[in-house]
């Protein structure tokens, strides 16, 4: 099923239809500021046993995963002061903060060190599905054979996924570029990944 999404003004009958699916179980591919990724609610196991199949992904190996904003990550996630602050500044935006878990998330969306992965990113379709479903939604790339391009328009990704996940969403070009991945496990931050981000706020 394809939804076409207006990327500034996100039809809100499609956003209700989208999320009664995702809770039921769906798999999504949706448009984000890093590129197209594909996803599901965290507390749907079935959905993201099927999600690390098609992504050949290893189970120890856990996804990151959307918020909605700042108050949203405080459930899921342990923010020091120093991380509120620079959580506070630098989103919604192109990284991925580590962060140490809360006992909401499911075991399979953490590591051995109880951590987690988070986003919010600046992006009005996404935005709009986690307002509405009010819990957060994964957030992993789209899978592409080893060394091949990622593709950046629509109709390249529905060649790739569509007959793979149960709802893709059209929200048009989406120039595939990783977020930058920042540690704030600790009291000083780790840069573990550049990618579209300036991480000079984070030096």
């Amino acid at each position: 099923m394809i939804f076409e999404i207006n990327t500034d003004n996100p039809q809100p009958r499609h956003i209700k239809t989208i999320v009664a699916r995702i809770r039921q179980g769906a798999i999504i591919c949706y448009p984000t500021d890093t590129g197209y990724g594909i996803g599901c609610d965290i507390f749907s196991p079935k959905a993201i046993k099927r999600i690390i199949q098609l992504k050949k992904r290893p189970h120890n190996k856990p996804f990151s995963f959307m918020c909605y904003d700042l108050k949203n990550i405080s459930e899921y996630a342990h923010v020091s002061n120093t991380a509120y602050r620079l959580l506070k500044k630098n989103l919604p935006g192109p990284y991925t903060f580590v962060l140490p878990g809360t006992k909401l998330v499911p075991k399979v969306m953490t590591n051995r060190q109880k951590t987690v992965g988070i986003r919010v990113p600046e992006n009005h379709i996404c935005h709009a599905l986690l307002e509405e479903l009010g819990s957060p939604i994964i957030n992993t790339s789209i899978p592409v054979e080893e060394d091949a391009a990622i593709p950046t328009e629509f109709f390249q990704i529905e060649e790739i996924i569509g007959n793979r996940v149960d709802i893709m969403i059209d929200g048009g070009s989406a120039y595939p570029d990783p977020s930058s991945v920042i540690d704030l496990t600790g009291d000083v931050p780790q840069i573990l990944r550049v990618g579209k981000g300036d991480v000079n706020p984070f030096r």
